[in-house]
């Protein structure tokens, strides 16, 4: 099912850029552009043509400046394509644009996403070589310097050492240059890029928090300041906070699929499953927009994106059938524009999460990966989603040599995470393993071992941030440690772990449903009352199926007779 409310928009500048005026002449930095494969072209967006509103000071032509605001204002909503194609029209007519430069640099480096691929980086550290001859000012040299820190020995400097220095060098611009909120907001950025995830004080996002709301009041159509607003904040802790400017920055740049998309990542923090559904419908139709419109070759990254915080939503609401309509959709396709995190994760989760949240073991036990071309081989840690659910259904389902099999295939994943340096991600698989060695204990009889190995396993994850590819985990850990202390007849226990994992993860169906029953079995009349209330509140449409729905209006059924 495919919203697509946005009519096609294709931005031209050739009016702009053929007049005498703007002719390029021929010089060294021209003739070496030309051995660059940069982005080139008109620039494609659906909907409504606005991006939000900021002045970058260049000294560039004066003809380039207002598109050179533009080429910005695609940038703070990670429109990287079209931001590199922006800049590039700039270096065309005029390239002697030092600060164009910088622009396509910044367009490759994707902060807040994925590494840049070997070839991305020599086309990065290409173009500032290139920028070497253009004339600048003292300030943006700075600027030069600070994304030229990226991509400066990057065949043998890890990504987040070049990062970090980034960060510095954007912190020397911010502090030697006060009035320059373009500074500011970068500097934010590049806190927010190398914040540590395993910190959660949060030191890196209170601190860029601060510095974007001091100055969004004086700029409050800015697209940068909202996004990194929602960036920041996007934890259990911070999330209330950005909850007015996730209203508001879809509205600041509608043309943006991606912009159309952030605002979720607060809905979901806070359990407004809705609003996130209602956003991400308009983020996969301005991405399936864009797609077309390029003649992109497959389905792109950001509508996938989408469909997974979609699906997630629709199945905390109780929904199977609208999750089972987008599953389905998702099942329909067959290529994708790229092999990247944004695809591969919610191609593994979905089915992950539509069998593990209706408790469907066998369904789990038997999952296998999309029978697409694809390189599977370059996620494990993706992969390691399936394998989790498989090992979990196959414990439950009493298959335990399946369940000992999956988990080994678990562990061979975190091993490679290891030997790949990417100890964040086998992070995330131990914590897996840990639960699924938790629950094949547990199936065997083994149950104080099971509970130590679950606590375990919540503990870990309790100290771990979520990465921003996914909603959420495809079951929480406290979740699963109140399901264990549930099955094991404790249910006090088990009430402090379900609240535990709402306090993390609020209005999650069955963190409700679990925090129910416990509160039943204690005969606490008024907090099950209170918790099943709270789950037929989330029943927003006449289409759930969910036996736990009406076991909660059998319960508030019988209450209120009780009460008479």
């Amino acid at each position: 099912m495919r919203l697509l409310n946005n009519p096609f928009l294709l931005v031209s500048f050739l009016a702009f850029f053929c007049c005498a005026g703007c002719q390029s002449t021929k010089s060294k930095t021209s003739a070496d552009l030309s051995n660059i494969d940069l982005l080139r072209g008109d620039i494609a967006l659906c909907g409504d043509p606005e991006f939000g509103e900021l002045s970058f000071t260049i000294s560039c032509k004066n003809s380039s400046r207002e598109t050179f605001n533009l080429a910005v204002s695609l940038l703070h909503s990670f429109e990287y394509n079209e931001a590199e194609k922006t800049f590039v029209k700039i270096l065309d007519a005029d390239p002697e644009c030092a600060m164009a430069y910088w622009g396509v640099a910044m367009s490759i480096y994707h902060a807040l996403w994925f590494a840049p691929s070997d070839i991305e980086l020599e086309k990065g550290s290409d173009i500032l070589k290139v920028a070497e001859s253009a004339p600048r000012t003292a300030r943006e040299q700075e600027y030069l310097d600070a994304i030229g820190a990226f991509y400066d020995d990057w065949e043998t400097l890890d990504h987040a050492t070049r990062a970090l220095k980034v960060e510095k060098e954007m912190e020397q611009i911010y502090q030697n240059h006060p009035d320059d909120t373009e500074a500011a907001i970068f500097y934010a950025l590049a806190l927010k890029s190398t914040a540590d995830r395993s910190d959660m004080t949060y030191a890196n996002q209170r601190k860029a928090g601060k510095i974007l709301e001091a100055i969004f009041p004086d700029q409050p159509d800015h697209p940068g300041i909202a996004h990194y607003i929602i960036h920041n904040y996007d934890n259990p802790e911070l999330a209330q906070l950005a909850l007015p400017t996730a209203r508001r920055y879809a509205e600041i740049a509608p043309a943006s699929a991606h912009a159309q998309h952030m605002p979720s990542h607060i809905f979901t923090r806070l359990g407004l499953w809705q609003e996130s559904i209602n956003t991400n419908i308009n983020s996969a139709g301005s991405a399936v927009c864009y797609a077309e419109a390029v003649n992109m070759d497959g389905h792109w990254k950001e509508e996938i994106h989408a469909i997974d915080y979609m699906v997630y939503a629709y199945l905390q609401q109780g929904d199977n059938v609208r999750a089972r309509e987008q599953y389905d959709y998702l099942l329909g396709m067959s290529k994708f524009s790229s092999n990247s995190t944004a695809v591969a994760y919610p191609l593994v989760a979905i089915p992950a999460r539509m069998a593990l949240e209706n408790r469907d073991w066998a369904t789990a036990a038997g999952l296998e990966l999309p029978s697409i071309e694809f390189a599977w081989d370059e996620h494990p840690w993706e992969k390691s989603l399936m394998y989790f659910a498989r090992a979990l259904g196959a414990s439950h389902t009493e298959e335990f040599d399946l369940a000992r099999q999956d988990i080994a295939v678990l562990q061979s994943l975190n091993q490679e995470l290891l030997d790949m340096s990417d100890s964040y991600s086998a992070n995330q698989v131990m914590i897996q393993i840990k639960a699924c060695q938790a629950w094949l204990s547990f199936a065997e009889g083994h149950h104080e071992e099971a509970l130590t190995l679950m606590q375990e396993s919540a503990d870990m994850e309790s100290r771990t941030a979520k990465h921003p590819v996914t909603p959420g985990e495809v079951l929480p850990a406290s979740e699963l440690l109140g399901d264990m202390l549930l099955a094991m007849d404790k249910p006090q226990e088990a009430l402090n772990a379900y609240e535990v994992n709402l306090k993390g993860h609020p209005n999650r169906f069955n963190g409700i449903y679990g925090a129910a029953i416990a509160s039943q079995m204690l005969a606490d009349k008024q907090n099950a009352t209170m918790y099943f209330e709270m789950l037929l509140a989330l029943d927003a449409s006449s289409t759930s199926q969910r036996p736990e729905l009406d076991e909660a209006r059998t319960y508030m059924l019988k209450s209120a007779v009780g009460s008479l």
